[in-house]
């Protein structure tokens, strides 16, 4: 009941810090597709939640909380990114922004006011280190699509398309990996996708040549120690790699580094290389939280989707004067 009324106290807030007067009751999930999307992830967050990763500075009766435990290991030593045996969780997303804004941006701000709001933008011990937005290396037409798209978020995930990149692991209600050893493979299901998984295959292969560029690209991982690197190229430019509407080209070279902290925590290091976008290479990252006791559903995105007549305009009326996805 504590994680709940966490919950109901930043959405309220959430809906003072965007202007918002409409009443939950009269706008279901779906018609929040667009402009208020990023909403909609601060809401689902601060139920999904539980109430441990609000408190994880008090324990009970005032005292500190237990340490985490240590992070699972698989048959052959590695790192288990998944439960163990007999349990069940996914991963949640933390601060997702690539580039922090200069200003601390509306969110952070508003968290000074809500412990539920302030768990997503507090600094995390072990967290990779993010760049300003000033200090991304943008070419000139990359940072005024970047620009554009945070006044404009018609982002595709919002029409079902699924979220290549980290935009993958920024999806709402989580992430799951699935480990294969015997097929040499590492599927990720994506539970807020349409429909979808991403294979990263662990057999030593290299990237093939010529590539269809897809969603997801083509995945080649390997261990390194404890951490999962994860070599990705083969983009098509048809989704925003993340929540912010980062840009990108066909160029786009994605290297991932997995490296499980504890039980509850994961270390997701990013290194992008697009000579397309940006002028020079770049890093960025996250920490991703556990959330134990959940498990994999099923997402429906395409059937019975009321979305799409409200997904350009004010969500007022319907406004068809644009088809063209940013």
């Amino acid at each position: 009941m504590r994680h709940q009324l966490f919950g109901l106290r930043a959405i309220a807030l959430a809906l003072r810090l965007f202007g918002l007067r409409a009443s939950f009751e009269a706008a279901p999930f779906w018609a929040c597709a667009s402009r208020v999307f990023a909403l909609c992830v601060l809401v689902a967050l601060a139920i999904a939640l539980p109430a441990s990763s609000f408190a994880q500075g008090r324990g009970r009766g005032g005292q500190p909380p237990a340490p985490p435990r240590p992070a699972p290991r698989s048959a052959d030593g590695h790192p288990n990114l998944g439960p163990p045996p007999g349990e069940t969780g996914v991963w949640l997303p933390g601060n997702a922004r690539f580039a922090e804004p200069e200003d601390g941006g509306r969110g952070a701000r508003g968290a000074n006011a809500n412990p539920a709001l302030a768990a997503l933008f507090a600094p995390v011990p072990g967290a990779p280190p993010k760049p300003k937005v000033g200090e991304v290396p943008w070419q000139q037409w990359a940072k005024g699509v970047y620009d554009y798209r945070l006044a404009n978020q018609f982002e595709p995930h919002t029409r079902c398309k699924p979220s290549g990149g980290a935009r993958e692991f920024f999806t709402p209600y989580g992430v799951e990996f699935v480990d294969m050893p015997e097929l040499k493979r590492m599927y990720i299901m994506d539970i807020g996708g349409p429909h979808t998984y991403r294979i990263i295959y662990m057999d030593g292969r290299e990237h093939p040549k010529n590539l269809e560029p897809t969603y997801y690209g083509h995945s080649i991982g390997h261990w390194d120690g404890d951490a999962l690197v994860v070599d990705t190229i083969g983009f098509n430019e048809k989704f925003w790699m993340d929540r912010e509407g980062s840009p990108h080209t066909e160029k786009l070279h994605f290297i991932e580094r997995f490296t499980r902290m504890n039980m509850n925590a994961m270390k997701y290091e990013i290194t992008i290389d697009d000579p397309g976008a940006y002028t020079g290479t770049w890093s960025t990252g996250s920490v991703l939280r556990w959330s134990p006791g959940q498990e994999l559903f099923e997402y429906v995105c395409q059937d019975n989707n009321h979305a799409p007549e409200l997904m350009l305009g004010d969500q007022k009326s319907v406004d068809r004067s644009s088809v063209i996805i940013p």
